[in-house]
């Protein structure tokens, strides 16, 4: 399949173009009604420095549904005791800058570059962007956010200064959006980590389908923050 090269006009190719690896398409902007569109097609950016902006939407993709979270002993523990404190909406430029910066395992540097972090900052600001803070005490030690349209999540990055927390985070995040009546949590590539959450693989063709239909419920935008701490 051929690369796709984005111009200013507010488009982007059919998923089903993309190359075996899953790009689509590079160039583009990161506006917010970009990346809603983008979303809502089942396409993402992801890209290192240096690069373009590059799009994809892979096959198979990594999906979560809420009602199959698997949680394992040892992290069922640390959620009983009440190890973090877990908020949302709180701290969602500080949960970024983490995410940007604090080492995972074995990776090397960040995709998310500086204009990477002001296009989700805006999406956030417009209430499409959330976050999931866990604090020790005052200090705010993991994190995760991700972009939320209809009833579906699209997982982005998290973060972990202490152990457990990020995971934390992960679970009261499944568990809200169950309630909220969330289709699916969109992990995009496939990982040993979110499989042991009970995540699995679907065909492009099965996420679109489903994308569609989670598509057709009204968004919750705006802060999470209140919502969440009612529950």
């Amino acid at each position: 399949m051929p690369l796709f090269q984005l111009s200013e006009q507010l488009t982007f190719p059919p998923p089903e173009f993309s190359r075996e690896d899953g790009l689509l398409a590079l160039d583009g902007d990161l506006t917010v009604p970009r990346l809603i569109l983008a979303y809502s097609m089942g396409i993402f950016p992801w890209y290192s420095p240096g690069e373009p902006i590059l799009w994809w939407s892979p096959d198979p993709r990594l999906v979560l549904y809420p009602e199959k979270l698997v949680v394992n002993r040892s992290l069922r523990k640390t959620l009983k005791r009440g190890a973090y404190r877990v908020t949302m909406d709180r701290a969602f430029a500080e949960v970024i800058s983490n995410c940007a910066t604090v080492p995972r395992g074995e990776e090397e540097g960040t995709w998310i570059v500086p204009e990477m972090k002001e296009a989700y900052l805006a999406l956030h600001k417009e209430g499409y962007a959330h976050s999931v803070e866990a604090w020790d005490g005052d200090d705010l030690v993991g994190g995760l956010y991700g972009v939320s349209l209809g009833r579906g999540f699209f997982g982005e990055s998290m973060f972990s200064r202490k152990s457990d927390a990020s995971k934390v985070c992960f679970v009261r995040l499944v568990q809200f959006l169950q309630a909220e009546g969330f289709r699916f949590i969109d992990c995009q590539v496939t990982t040993d980590h979110l499989l042991r959450f009970g995540a699995e693989e679907i065909s492009r063709d099965r996420f679109l389908t489903e994308l569609d239909e989670a598509l057709t419920a009204e968004d919750l935008s705006g802060s999470w923050a209140e919502i969440f701490h009612e529950r």
